[in-house]
């Protein structure tokens, strides 16, 4: 084999902007599979500690990372000659990083989303503000990488499986060989809107799973909530042009189960602690990384007003999260609602 064969079968390097715990566990599955991976990372510090240590003490301490992971605070740096591209920042900065890339960005790209939430000014999932900022010049594709995932125990590499959804069947095969191994099965999807919405809504029921915990309440109480904040996923996201069976797969049942009962997941454990009567303020000020279904819980209930869709659970977790409304009052006010026939409240 001559150099020039070798050249070709060399895996292309790839950028992951986004330096968190999910962020870092990804990087480092890919670079563990003998790819480049650069990583870029916001905190100055902790890029200099990372490229230092090969550990991201801050949000995935005792992780030693691969030598092929290269963390970088300059964008530019991170994004200079790369076609595939993964986002893992948190929905709220989500824009404001996209739109400071697209000085970088020459084409063909293909941006892959790792990010759960919807934004609260525009209402748009990840995949409609790309659209948005994109301008005409940049050749890409979009892709959207969700499923019941702890970025604890991918790094350990515990058998985990998740979707990949794009419009083009061709990058979701890509992506699905990208990020597939032994231990990270990855399944392929064309329902974008689903994945993104199921991805973005079992944020808020885990908050609910987290106070009904919090409360003491049962296991009847906490397999009823996620049976019906399912109900209120498909509603909504059906309304927006999803697959109803997105629901019932990895990115949704399967995200929903492990966000509303595993113990690494920050939204439990806000819910959890807001169910045991703390302040929010308080909760997020001792938080070092973003649990999203607290903003997002007002982008859901300003996008179910705003498309007519029935969701009591999410209307209650906005009222204790921005109007003081005491936990057990929400969950009587949901006990108490009026009777209704189970097959009907399923899509919007």
């Amino acid at each position: 084999m001559n150099h020039q064969d070798m050249a070709k079968e060399s895996p292309e390097a790839v950028g992951v902007i986004g330096g968190g715990s999910w962020g870092t566990a990804l990087a480092n599955l890919l670079a563990s599979k003998g790819i480049s991976v650069f990583l870029w990372v916001f905190e100055e510090d902790l890029c200099e500690e990372m490229q230092q240590t090969k550990e991201n003490s801050l949000y995935l301490p005792g992780v030693q990372l691969s030598p092929l992971l290269h963390p970088d605070d300059s964008l530019e740096a991170v994004l200079a000659d790369k076609r595939i591209l993964l986002m893992a920042v948190p929905s709220h900065v989500h824009r404001h990083v996209a739109m400071q890339m697209l000085d970088f960005l020459k084409g063909p790209v293909v941006v892959i989303s790792a990010t759960k939430g919807i934004e609260n000014e525009s209402l748009k999932t990840m995949s409609a503000i790309w659209q948005e900022i994109m301008p005409d010049s940049i050749s890409w594709e979009y892709g959207v990488l969700s499923g019941p995932s702890f970025a604890r125990e991918v790094v350990k590499k515990v058998p985990t499986a998740v979707t990949v959804a794009s419009e083009s069947k061709e990058v979701a095969q890509e992506v699905q060989e990208l990020f597939s191994t032994q231990y990270f099965r990855v399944y392929t999807s064309t329902d974008v809107i689903g994945v993104e919405m199921a991805g973005a809504l079992k944020n808020i029921i885990a908050l609910a799973a987290g106070m009904i915990d919090g409360l003491g309440l049962g296991h009847n109480t906490r397999a009823a909530l996620m049976t019906r904040g399912l109900a209120e996923m498909s509603r909504l996201g059906t309304s927006m042009g999803a697959h109803p069976l997105t629901f019932l797969g990895l990115a949704g049942v399967g995200d929903l189960v492990l966000t509303c009962t595993g113990d690494l997941s920050r939204n439990r454990t806000v819910g959890y602690q807001l169910g045991q009567g703390k302040k929010l303020a308080e909760i997020l000020a001792e938080m070092k990384m973003v649990a999203e279904g607290v903003k997002t819980t007002r982008s859901v209930y300003n996008l179910a007003q705003q498309r007519g869709i029935e969701m009591p659970i999410c209307d209650q977790i906005y009222r204790i999260l921005y109007e003081d409304q005491p936990p057990e009052k929400a969950v009587a006010e949901l006990m108490q609602r009026e009777l209704k026939h189970e097959l009907d409240t399923f899509f919007g």
